[in-house]
């Protein structure tokens, strides 16, 4: 049996925040009396970073502690091992976060979305309820736990298809939730998390929830949808266009949700809603935190909270993340213990989601930093602080590929597509708007050498040539547009004729 004083430790995850969303952070405009609670409960971390900013990418960095050379998978897409590499998952990279913490002892549950190929995939908790955001097939819906609850206890409510809100051209459109707050994906996943923690076991528990939002759609429920005046937002911060665009990703991602043409006016709607659905998000995160109150071990549980990636919100004339600027790939890290950590500290640190595997393994006492970093041990003194972090985004065999330096304050991104390159001081230059290569090309050297060592290894070695980084020609993906309908329903798109989405309706 485990020793009675190893703390319980939850993880909390949104989708697609910025690190800049947190009053007690800095931002006046946004209202999250509860995200200030865990800021104050323990250490902000004012550089934490998603090293591949997109939403599959990062989960399996953090289940798994690995970076993306290891888990293999540089996207929105499937694993892609290199003779050499064995072909399972688990067996590249050791056992998943939630199976690795039950083997040490702790009971598991894990609340949301997931986001595993496939969908159902067993990552290893012993209670694993899952909340998609779409579904593919009507066994799908039917098996999804937050769906099933929709349709078993609030059957009026299950006529909608995109119960988290419209998708397709409606992506980046302004939006309500078509539930009541009390019934929508957040507080259901609250609410489960809140029985998970009031389950009597002997064993401490590792929980994981992980909310939808604010992910777009941009869909809160009332009354969040009408918290925050558009007029009162401020306006997207863009630079020069060839240096905002200057990766191909953004221009072919904002065609892809039909988000090429937003204006200042619209871009300030969106970020209402946005804050919105933080706001709701926060409501709910107040109801687990205090469930993690009202038992006695409240200082013995760690938390900490993060995000999977940021949102642009029309910065750089860019929507969606996949990028390496800081509102894409700098998310919020949060780490409280109040029996063992300072409160309301701050620290400059570099730290990413591989370190989480480390955070839960320390806490149980059976460090397994992975790729990662002990930060419980560089809080304590007894390990130290990386000197640079790397972020690989893309397949490194393709012009889709890039790569990101992180170090003191500069910042130093290479794009395959064109071999294209940029340097930062975010010290200085926060909003990342004035390109520095030709006055600190010393700086650009060096980071670009640390990124040329950083890829001779397996799998991420072919974005090199001769031991250099490998570019292609220049060139313009295809636009297409993304579509993303209720595959539970049969709808993959819109019809050919208008008539035809009423053949079989009940009008």
């Amino acid at each position: 049996m485990p020793a009675p004083d190893r703390p319980n430790v939850l993880f909390i995850m949104t989708d697609q925040q910025r690190f800049d969303t947190i009053a007690a952070l800095g931002n006046e405009n946004i209202y999250t009396p509860n995200m200030d609670r865990l800021v104050r409960r323990g250490v902000t971390f004012l550089n934490g970073y998603s090293t591949c900013p997109v939403c599959v990418a990062a989960r399996y960095t953090i289940r798994t502690g690995c970076f993306e050379p290891t888990t293999t998978i540089y996207g929105n897409a499937r694993p892609d091992p290199v003779p050499g590499q064995a072909a399972d998952m688990e067996k590249r990279c050791g056992l998943y976060l939630a199976r690795t913490m039950s083997r040490l002892g702790y009971r598991t549950f894990g609340i949301g979305k997931f986001h595993t190929m496939p969908w159902d995939e067993d990552i290893g908790y012993e209670v694993h309820l899952h909340s998609g955001e779409m579904y593919g097939s009507p066994e799908h819906r039917a098996r999804d736990d937050y769906a099933s609850f929709i349709a078993n206890e609030y059957p009026e409510y299950d006529f909608i298809e995109a119960l988290m809100g419209e998708r397709t051209e409606m992506y980046y459109m302004p939006q309500m939730s078509p539930l009541p707050a009390a019934l929508g994906v957040e507080a259901w996943a609250a609410d489960r998390a809140v029985e998970q923690i009031g389950v009597r076991d002997k064993r401490p528990y590792f929980g994981f929830v992980s909310f939808i939002g604010p992910h777009p759609p941009l869909a809160p429920p009332i009354p969040f949808n009408r918290m925050y005046d558009p007029d009162r937002m401020p306006n997207p911060v863009r630079g020069d266009l060839a240096l905002d665009h200057m990766d191909e990703q953004v221009t072919w991602m904002n065609y892809a949700i039909w988000a090429e043409e937003i204006n200042d006016p619209h871009a300030r709607v969106l970020r209402a809603r946005y804050y919105g659905e933080l706001s709701y998000i926060d409501q709910c995160l107040g109801r687990i935190l205090d469930a993690v109150e009202a038992r006695p071990d409240a200082d013995n549980t760690v938390i900490c909270f993060f995000s999977d990636h940021g949102d642009h919100l029309g910065d750089h004339n860019a929507w969606q993340k996949e990028s390496y600027f800081e509102a894409a790939c700098h998310v919020p890290f949060l780490v409280s213990w109040p029996a063992r950590l300072q409160q309301d500290a701050r620290r400059e640190e570099l730290v990413c989601l591989a370190d989480l595997f480390g955070i839960a393994t320390g806490a149980a006492g059976a460090i397994d930093a992975r790729e990662g970093i002990d930060v419980l041990g560089m809080l304590d003194g007894s390990a130290s602080p990386r000197e640079y972090l790397i972020g690989l985004y893309g397949n490194p065999a393709t012009p889709l590929f890039k790569v990101m330096v992180r170090r003191g304050p500069w910042k130093y991104i290479y794009m395959a597509n064109g071999g294209r390159e940029q340097l930062f001081n975010v010290a200085e230059d926060p909003h990342e708007l004035t390109q520095r290569l030709n006055d600190a090309p010393e700086v650009a050297r060096e980071l670009r050498a640390i990124a040329e060592a950083s890829l001779a290894r397996p799998n991420v070695d072919r974005a090199l040539e001769n031991g250099r980084l490998r570019a292609y020609p220049f060139a313009q993906r295809p636009r297409e547009r993304i579509y993303q309908f209720d595959g539970s329903r049969g709808v993959r798109g819109f019809p050919e004729h208008p008539a035809d989405v009423l053949s079989g309706s009940r009008l």
